[in-house]
């Protein structure tokens, strides 16, 4: 089976930067605690990587 990220926003966007703010958004989250699934694309892991420290990440069978 493919493995899949479950990507959930910890923290809000408030006090961060515009550019974390957008990559937040174009991952797909919209609200705290928010979840959304994705592969893990070398372009989904930079804006991960990026935006870290308000994110939890596990990976899942999918």
């Amino acid at each position: 089976m493919a493995k899949k990220l479950e990507i959930t926003l910890k923290r809000g966007t408030v006090g961060t930067t515009d550019e974390q703010e957008r990559t937040v958004r174009a991952l797909g989250l919209k609200r705290r605690l928010q979840t959304v699934t994705k592969s893990p694309h070398p372009s989904i892991l930079g804006m991960i990587r990026k935006v870290q420290h308000l994110l939890e990440v596990r990976e899942i069978d999918g």
